[in-house]
Order: C-alpha cells, then sequence, then structure tokens
C-alpha cells in the first residue's frame, strides 16, 4: 500500500511537491484554507477585469521548463508565452525614464546613451552574472540545505568573494550613474533585501533580469497555477478548499496527519506549503524547532500595499510593467529595513497587463495593479491606505502627463493585514525570509523537521528562498528529500 501525504497549503511550492510525490508512487491530498489554489498567487476577477494578486513578473523561464521536463511536459502544454518588449520602464521624473528593452544588445545601447562607457561595463557585469547564474540556478539552488558541504565545489571555491561583498558594492563600484545604480540593483528587491545587505554573488538575478527577460503568461501568473494543478490532477493528487488547518496530529514525536474543521485526518507523512513560523504553531509548542526570539531576529523582506484598479480608458506613457523611482532609493529602504514606519515619499511600482493581453481588460480599458513596498507588521488601516493611493497616484498623473483619477471604475486593495489574514504570514510579510548571506542555503529554517519525524516544510521561508522559481525548486527539495528519508 502506498503512503499517504498531507500537504498543508496549495503555492508554488506546495503544487510542485504535490506533483513530484504524485509521481513518485505517493497517495497526496492538499488542504487549502482559500476557497482558490494558489497561495499568494491567486487572481482577481471584476467587472471584466483580471488581476494577478500577488506574483506579476515571470522571470527564469528555464526553471519552469526544467520543472514541466521532469513530467515530459512543457509550459506551452499549459499556457501561452510572451516575451515583452519593452521588459519594463523606469521613471526618475517628468519626461526622464529608461526603457529596458527585450534584448541584450539594446540594453547595452540604452546604458550608452545614460552613461558613456558603461555598455562594456555592462558586458563584463552580465558576463559575471551569467557565470554566477550557471552555478547557481542549474546547481547550487537544487540542493536541500542539509549541509554547508553543499555550497563546497571548483566551481564556487573560486568565488568565495562575491559572498562576502555584496551587490550595492559591486554595481557603484563600475557604475557611476545615478539612475543605472538603481536599476542595477531593482532586482535584487524579488530577494527580499537591500542591495547592501545582498551578497554579490546574487547577481545571477541581474542576468536573470538583461539576460533572459521579462516574460507574461497569456491571462496573467494565475494561468501557471492552474497549469501546475491540472498536472497534479492528472497525476492523481487531490485537493480541498476551504480546508483550513487546526493543527498538525503528532504521537511520541512523530506527525500523524491535520485536524481540519474539527475533523482528524491521518497521514504517514505531513508537508505543509503555509508559511513556516505559523506552521510550527499548529504543533506543540515543545514540537517546534525555532522560538519566537530566532524568528524576531531574522531579516524579513517587505510587505506591500497594492492596490487593484479598473479604469475606463487605456492609459499612456506606460509599459506592461513600469517602476517610479522618482523618490530617495536609499530612504525608503531605510524606512522598510532599517528603522521601520510608513515611507515619507515612497517607491512604485504599477503593471498593466491589459497593455500586453487583451483578457485582462474589456476593449478600450485598462487594469492596474500598484504596489508599495513597506515594512512587515506596520499598523494597516483604510486611512494610511487612501492616503498613500492618493500620493501615488498625484505623481503617477505628473509624471506621465495624464489625468487617471476621474477614470477609475472602482479599486480594491490588499496590505499587511489581509497578508496575514489570507496567508497566515508572519508579521504580513509578503515574499518571505530575506537572502542575506546568513539566511542563504544551509542557514535557512530546515525543510525536514528536526523534532517531528515525518513532518517537512517548503515555500519561501526554507531553501532556496523567495519568488516564484524558488518556491517550485523548494518543492522539488522538499518531495526529494521525502522519498529519501521516507522509504518503508
Amino acid at each position: 500500500m502506498s503512503q499517504k501525504i498531507k500537504i498543508i497549503g496549495s503555492g508554488f511550492s506546495a503544487l510542485a511537491a504535490s506533483c513530484y510525490l504524485a509521481k513518485a508512487g505517493y497517495e497526496v491530498e492538499v488542504y487549502e484554507k482559500n476557497a482558490t489554489v494558489g497561495g499568494r498567487a491567486r487572481q482577481l476577477k471584476k467587472d471584466g477585469f483580471t488581476f494577478d494578486i500577488g506574483p506579476t513578473w515571470y522571470w527564469m523561464p528555464d526553471v519552469f521548463e526544467r520543472f514541466f521536463a521532469d513530467f515530459n511536459k512543457k509550459p506551452s502544454d499549459y499556457y501561452q508565452l510572451e516575451k515583452l518588449d519593452p521588459a519594463y520602464q523606469v521613471f526618475f521624473d517628468q519626461n526622464d525614464s529608461v526603457i529596458i528593452p527585450g534584448s541584450l544588445d539594446e540594453i547595452y545601447e540604452n546604458f550608452e546613451k545614460e552613461e558613456p562607457g558603461s555598455s562594456e561595463k555592462l558586458e563584463k557585469f552580465i558576463s559575471k552574472a551569467r557565470d554566477n547564474y550557471d552555478i547557481a540556478i542549474k546547481d547550487l539552488v537544487y540542493r536541500p540545505g542539509v549541509s554547508p558541504l553543499e555550497l563546497v565545489s571548483p566551481q564556487t571555491a573560486t568565488r568565495l568573494g562575491r559572498f562576502f561583498t555584496n551587490i550595492s558594492s559591486e554595481v557603484r563600484k563600475e557604475f557611476s550613474n545615478k539612475k543605472l545604480r538603481q536599476i542595477l540593483e531593482f532586482p535584487v528587491l524579488f530577494l527580499g533585501a537591500k542591495a547592501s545587505d545582498t551578497p554579490a554573488f546574487y547577481s545571477f538575478m541581474n542576468y536573470a533580469d538583461f539576460g533572459l527577460g521579462t516574460w507574461h503568461p497569456k491571462g496573467g501568473m494565475y494561468k501557471v497555477i492552474e497549469g501546475i494543478k491540472d498536472l497534479a490532477e492528472s497525476l492523481g493528487v487531490i485537493f480541498h478548499l476551504n480546508s483550513p488547518v487546526e493543527k498538525i496530529i503528532t504521537e511520541k514525536g512523530k506527525a500523524k496527519g491535520l485536524l481540519i474543521n474539527g475533523q482528524e485526518h491521518y497521514a504517514d507523512i505531513v508537508l505543509s506549503g503555509a508559511d513556516y513560523h505559523h506552521s510550527e504553531q499548529l504543533l506543540p509548542e515543545k514540537l517546534r524547532q525555532y522560538s519566537s526570539d530566532y524568528w524576531q531576529k531574522k531579516t524579513f523582506a517587505p510587505s506591500s500595499l497594492l492596490f487593484y484598479v479598473g479604469f475606463d480608458k487605456k492609459l499612456k506613457n506606460v509599459t506592461h510593467h513600469t517602476l517610479f523611482f522618482d523618490s530617495n532609493f536609499e530612504a525608503h529602504a531605510k524606512d522598510i529595513y532599517d528603522a521601520p514606519k510608513w515611507p515619507e515619499d515612497p517607491l512604485f511600482y504599477a503593471s498593466f497587463p491589459s497593455v500586453t493581453d487583451d483578457t485582462c481588460a474589456p476593449d478600450g480599458k485598462e487594469a492596474g495593479i500598484f504596489l508599495i513596498p513597506l515594512a512587515p507588521d506596520l499598523e494597516d488601516t483604510p486611512e494610511l491606505r487612501e492616503r498613500y493611493f492618493n500620493i501615488i497616484l498625484d505623481r503617477f498623473e505628473r509624471i506621465t502627463g495624464q489625468e487617471i483619477k476621474n477614470n477609475i471604475i472602482f479599486k480594491e486593495s490588499f496590505c499587511v493585514n489581509d497578508f496575514k489574514e489570507e496567508y497566515n504570514s508572519y508579521k504580513g510579510n509578503a515574499y518571505g525570509m530575506a537572502n542575506t548571506l546568513f539566511q542563504t542555503a544551509f542557514l535557512r529554517p530546515k525543510i525536514r523537521s528536526k523534532k517531528v519525524e515525518h513532518l517537512y516544510f517548503t515555500g519561501q521561508l526554507t531553501v532556496p528562498g523567495p519568488g516564484v522559481p524558488p518556491s517550485l525548486i523548494s518543492g522539488k527539495l522538499a518531495a526529494g528529500l521525502i522519498e529519501k528519508n521516507e522509504k518503508k
């Protein structure tokens, strides 16, 4: 008889793990607290508009290809991809922006226009970043964080220095133009920390950005979730929605199942893809690996204030992905990481998927997603949300040279309190635990519980870290450890 596995949550990591485990012959059931699968990667549909509630960037297409190839499938079996050109636009002020095209040669040209001589420096920088990418994404991140020896190889031995310097110093050593520096420091925000706290080895994110490009799945990122769910179901995975887990059942230090809506569901193995901190709260205190002090001392990725807005007209001077860096980059970072508070003059990001994808908005209308990065655990009130919505829309109108406030059909918001309520997110963080030097690889919370037998974890608080591609990889790593350790 095959072993039964119960999985908590249905985000990218849990979905990926469910596929690998079902393929390996386990009986897999997934329990999701919300009404739809996807975890943070859910979808909002309203009045003919479609919004991705969570991730909106499709980077590292090779990771998705590798995932589906493990099941003799391709992404195109489940969704259509389009490479964005331009990839995104960065505004620094009115009539002052830098466009990042879809090809590397054109990016070099645009850098050269901003700072003579910078294209040659960028070529060298991207060459290093590609080198790091080949080592990290094709090898290191597929190791489960069990031992520090996982990081030791002939390739990494010659690059140890890149772990002990940071992205910011590497960028500033080569580029004097402030705008170009900010563009090159931007991708590591996906890793959840300041560029000055992120090891230079993580410059592979710059290769993911410039070298591999930015893509869009037609219909939005949720199409990827639906594709993986379809794959999982074809492998025999069973999904249960509206099923919040109240307790991980244990007996003599062993995981035995889940308590859901007052009913006990027994299993041989439990895997949690829910927030790691929350998952441990489902255990008796003596069986938790990490104390409250442990979590308090960790550097968490930001939370976010998000708005999903339907406009009754097409907008001008925007691209699918648009960044507004017209305020002080360092000051906003300080308000997130050093002295947490609501930022006085926030940077923000806006996505208009309907620029590319006509399924995201009715004809002649525009779907807009606005995001302000915030420190976790801030006070979150309707009044604060409204105040910051007006702040960013005033700047948006000035910078892009158009009036849009009177063209709003509706808006929905999502912030710290929602991350806590909807996802049981620690302090309402949006992206998990940051990938700083002392929160990398084997220094992150472990996939396999040290205190409870047959209990495992996956997701952005464990290995390898924040982001959609790393979450897919985390699911594979968790499934691999289960197969290795749980053979009867």
